[in-house]
């Protein structure tokens, strides 16, 4: 008699087709996401002073983000979109211009990979689901973490879901922590603390984020 628990319950062999390489993305897309927030922050006549009071942010940290010596994490990209009065959605993948959008499996977009706030060291890589849909609230990702020392949690605004494609996830929420296994998902409202990382090497998720 087979061992059903021997076997994954989902298809594994799937996912690794349905995230691709996330890791091969042009240096050129990922570099984006800081012009974009400079971009933003010019256009509304914000000093780098006045971001780092509405935000908490250091002005040395912030101009390194705004050159692409740090790329932020998603909390921080939240509470600068909020700070700037914009989308998330165009700070994280830019403006987009239809009404939907359907996206290939071979045509996912990297949009940015997030490091340690000293830049040192990636964390997160983030592949963009539907970028091309104008004025959108939610945000859907193929996020694929790295295995990192613990790192500050954030906290911002908003709901977020997430699914475990591959790998296994440390998932911090508050004083807790769990470990999920491919096929385990997440919900949770943004303003609680919470951290994700992968237990070893890297793993990947689906990310749906709800500005609001």
């Amino acid at each position: 008699m087979p061992d059903n628990n021997s076997k994954p319950h989902i298809n594994v062999d799937y996912f690794e087709d349905l995230t691709g390489d996330i890791s091969s993305a042009e240096p050129a897309q990922v570099d984006e996401i800081g012009q974009r927030i400079r971009k933003i922050r010019e256009s509304k006549g914000i000093g780098l002073e006045e971001l780092s009071s509405l935000t908490g942010f250091g002005t040395d940290l912030l101009a390194a983000i705004e050159s692409n010596k740090v790329q932020p994490q998603l909390g921080a990209i939240i509470k600068l979109s909020k700070a700037l009065d914009s989308a998330v959605g165009r700070i994280i993948a830019g403006e987009g211009t239809s009404m939907y959008a359907i996206t290939r499996k071979g045509d996912h977009k990297t949009i940015s990979r997030s490091t340690s706030r000293q830049g040192s060291k990636s964390l997160y890589t983030y592949m963009s689901l539907a970028p091309d849909v104008k004025g959108r609230h939610m945000e859907a990702l193929l996020v694929q973490l790295e295995e990192a020392e613990d790192d500050e949690p954030s906290v911002h605004d908003g709901e977020e879901f997430i699914y475990v494609l591959q790998g296994v996830v440390v998932f911090t929420i508050g004083k807790q922590s769990y470990e999920l296994e491919p096929g385990d998902s997440a919900y949770y409202l943004s303003t609680t603390p919470h951290l994700l990382k992968a237990k070893s090497g890297s793993a990947t998720i689906l990310a749906v984020l709800y500005q609001g």
